[in-house]
């Protein structure tokens, strides 16, 4: 498969859930949520940590995404978030970047922000390389 922004964004889940990415550049990925309010609980205008830990986690695959051959994929192996002020607002953006990329492993790290740019969340993820039609 080819990995593109559009064949990305077409993703159900994304559509659903208000992410869509807005740049994959070798080792980095910039995504942004606008939340619906199906995905805001328990408090109006506020995304469920659940969807955050989505964004995260999907954003930083695409940056492992962003530096393989079109042939290539990846799946998380293990991912950590720490949740640092509650997400309010109608966007939020995340940021990933990779730290590390070996032959089978790539170590991500990924920020998500405000529409004011107050640091909201934090996770770092490893995910498995694997070639077309491996897992």
């Amino acid at each position: 498969m080819h990995w593109t922004i559009d064949a990305l964004n077409d993703n159900p889940l994304y559509v659903t859930l208000g992410i869509r990415l807005l740049s994959m550049l070798e080792d980095e990925a910039v995504s942004e949520l606008r939340p619906t309010p199906q995905v805001c609980w328990p408090q109006r205008g506020q995304p469920h940590g659940g969807v955050l830990f989505t964004q995260l986690d999907t954003t930083m695959a695409s940056a492992v995404l962003a530096g393989l051959p079109s042939a290539a994929g990846c799946s998380t192996i293990n991912a950590d978030v720490q949740y640092l002020a509650p997400a309010r607002g109608p966007l939020l953006r995340c940021t990933a970047r990779v730290q590390r990329r070996g032959g089978k492993v790539c170590f991500v790290r990924a920020e998500t922000e405000d529409a004011e740019g107050n640091l909201v969340a934090l996770a770092q993820g490893s995910f498995r390389i694997f070639a077309s039609g491996k897992t």
